[in-house]
């Protein structure tokens, strides 16, 4: 009797010793605060959030707030032409710089634009027409100070390609002309589309790395194009993979290559590079590579003319018609069987030219510290692209080489392209006659010269060094180019660039947590192997939103880091993990399936005997957590603010535990 007394009396003491412990390891214990549950929204302000946020993450309209009536209208005119904003301001000496850079970029462009053409497979005046309408349309309608409008060497070799699949351009030139109009008609429609309904964030889709590989892709293959002209060819390929064109130039070699045509070909093109050359070294230098096209066309044209080299197989541009675009409004095709296919040409023109623009625009604007609208750049070349459908012109975008000899020349505004369409529209009047000795080799010097900058090694090697993956993206956009077609290119650019948001989402990255010596801050002790863990808890963080697409894979990577943990402490006779902590401030949003990962999570926990801790959840998924009853779940004294709020409140309840 009296032991089963001094029994209850020592397990009394042990149980008064327990509590008292307790009260004094609480009375010890830090504040720990809450997580605040945010405030319930209505839902159609969420709903008008989301939207703010998808489609005027800019806040466009917030220049229009607090304003009287004719000022907005004033505005809506300014937005639309930000000519008659910044045009109040516009003074004589930003005309000065602009006149230079304008007369500077024309003289750079008349030679480029008629090679282009070619590239089109079209006659060397649309070339022309594309770089007198599109820069007027553009100059009243663009935000870029910098950039200059006309026809592009990438955008050209494309549309021929599509073009020239569909009908022959040398059997059927009409019916190519039209459908090269109808397809520049829906390429403008297509941008236009996107900039009006503020879908601009498509384009982002295409990667840098896709872009770079693809760019390069298309230089190397409108490069070997450029061997029927530099060479004499007359009979060449109408594919533009690698394979095909070597294949032509080397069947030609002993009776199709012309030695005069190689002479001035290669003579200038060795001109042209060393003038390329000596502008990149010495940046006042600039005009030197800008100018020496045109020099190149005059003396090439002068010396076929005076030597008559033509009679000896050289061949020439013969004749540019003359005068100002014709209207083009009749020619598009707006029904029959041409129609779908010219959608489809527009569609892929157009994103690429769009790309390529917005690119552009974007380099110069951070150059110069100003904001571009990417939007309203869209509005602008897709009513230009448009109009220029109307007036005999073809996809004309932004183009890098001429836009960085504008920036060089110290442009001040959009007047530089005024400037340039203005010395465009005098060489339509009344020069062109005097191109018809200019030989095919000359055009296919510039065209090589101009695109060699597209392979840009210096990117793809960065690219390499930071991400494999983006390399893989690169590469595969360049032989899909080189080695097949335009538009495979783009299909496996695309392509791995959806496969790579596809990978980062459904396989999102998690990390084991470790204490930093001397800090409460805990972080990958992969990355910093001086971390510590802390005996019996798990720390693992999710850096991703947890979605149906990767829930299930979140869920199993935690429990196996939780099996990799036992198995090691096993091996080391240590005490099991009895709480898992996740850290969830990297994750922005949880759907439902989400939620039913962790709520299986919590259960396959139970049963092993460990308890789910959440730290710092955002107000998006605390909000989601509470509208599930999950808090109910897993208990409200199992979130917290921080890793270290869960880790001084777990710790003393380990060790209070048998």
């Amino acid at each position: 009797m009296s032991h089963r007394v001094a029994d209850a009396l020592g397990y009394k003491d042990m149980d008064n010793i327990s509590a008292a412990s307790s009260r004094h390891n609480s009375e010890n214990l830090p504040y720990v605060h809450k997580v605040g549950v945010p405030p319930k929204q209505n839902l159609l302000k969420e709903i008008a959030g989301t939207l703010k946020e998808t489609f005027f993450a800019d806040d466009p309209l917030r220049q229009f707030k607090d304003q009287p009536r004719s000022r907005k209208l004033v505005l809506v005119f300014q937005a639309l032409f930000p000519i008659f904003e910044w045009g109040r301001n516009y003074s004589l000496s930003k005309f000065k710089g602009d006149l230079i850079a304008g007369l500077t970029i024309a003289s750079l462009c008349i030679p480029q634009d008629i090679g282009y053409a070619k590239l089109a497979n079209l006659d060397p005046q649309y070339g022309l027409y594309s770089s007198f309408v599109p820069p007027l349309i553009y100059a009243f309608m663009g935000s870029s100070r910098d950039i200059a409008i006309g026809p592009v060497a990438v955008v050209s070799l494309m549309l021929g390609t599509l073009l020239q699949n569909e009908i022959d351009p040398s059997e059927n030139p009409v019916d190519y002309l039209r459908l090269a109009f109808t397809a520049t008609f829906f390429a403008g429609i297509t941008q236009f589309t996107l900039g009006f309904f503020r879908l601009g964030f498509l384009i982002d889709f295409l990667s840098h790395a896709a872009i770079v590989g693809f760019m390069a892709g298309a230089a190397i293959t409108i490069a070997l194009q450029q061997l029927k002209g530099l060479l004499g060819i007359k009979k060449f390929t109408k594919k533009t993979d690698i394979v095909s064109v070597m294949r032509s130039v080397w069947s030609a070699a002993h009776h199709g290559w012309n030695w005069e045509t190689i002479l001035i070909g290669m003579s200038f093109l060795a001109f042209l590079l060393v003038a390329k050359y000596i502008g990149k070294k010495k940046k006042k230098l600039f005009w030197v590579p800008a100018i020496a096209p045109l020099i190149s066309v005059v003396l090439s044209t002068f010396f076929v003319y005076i030597t008559r080299a033509d009679k000896h197989g050289v061949q020439i541009v013969k004749h540019i018609r003359r005068g100002i675009n014709p209207s083009s409004l009749n020619e598009i095709f707006f029904s029959g069987e041409y129609l779908a296919k010219g959608f489809r040409i527009g569609v892929l023109a157009g994103m690429i030219a769009l790309t390529e623009a917005v690119a552009i625009g974007r380099t110069f604007a951070s150059m110069k510290d100003y904001q571009l609208d990417g939007n309203k750049e869209m509005v602008a070349l897709g009513t230009m692209n448009v109009v220029g459908s109307m007036t005999s012109c073809y996809v004309a975008t932004g183009s890098f080489s001429r836009s960085a000899v504008n920036y060089m020349a110290g442009c001040n505004t959009a007047v530089s392209n005024i400037v340039m369409s203005s010395v465009v529209l005098l060489t339509l009047e009344l020069i062109t006659p005097l191109f018809k000795y200019t030989p095919n080799a000359i055009l296919a010097s510039i065209i090589i010269s101009a695109v060699i900058s597209l392979v840009d090694i210096e990117a793809m090697t960065l690219i390499w060094k930071v991400d494999k993956f983006d390399f893989v993206a690169c590469m595969g956009a360049f032989f899909g180019v080189v080695f097949s077609s335009v538009e495979i290119g783009l299909l496996i650019a695309v392509s791995i660039s959806f496969a790579k948001i596809l990978l980062q989402v459904t396989r999102p990255r998690t990390a084991v947590l470790g204490k930093i010596p001397r800090t409460t801050v805990y972080r990958n002790i992969l990355q910093y192997p001086a971390a510590t863990k802390v005996p019996g808890i798990l720390i693992v963080r999710v850096d991703s939103a947890i979605y149906f697409s990767n829930s299930n894979y979140v869920k199993e990577r935690i429990l196996r880091w939780l099996a990799d943990e036992e198995e090691q402490l096993k091996e080391s006779s240590r005490p099991g993990v009895q709480y898992l902590i996740v850290e969830m401030s990297p994750v922005t949003d949880i759907d439902t399936s989400g939620i039913h990962a962790m709520e299986e999570l919590f259960r396959s926990l139970e049963k092993r005997d460990v308890k789910l801790v959440l730290a710092n959840p955002g107000p998006a998924v605390v909000d989601k957590l509470h509208a599930s009853k999950f808090h109910e779940m897993i208990g409200e004294d199992r979130i917290f603010l921080t890793v270290e709020d869960a880790i001084v409140t777990c710790a003393p309840k380990m060790d209070l535990e048998p």
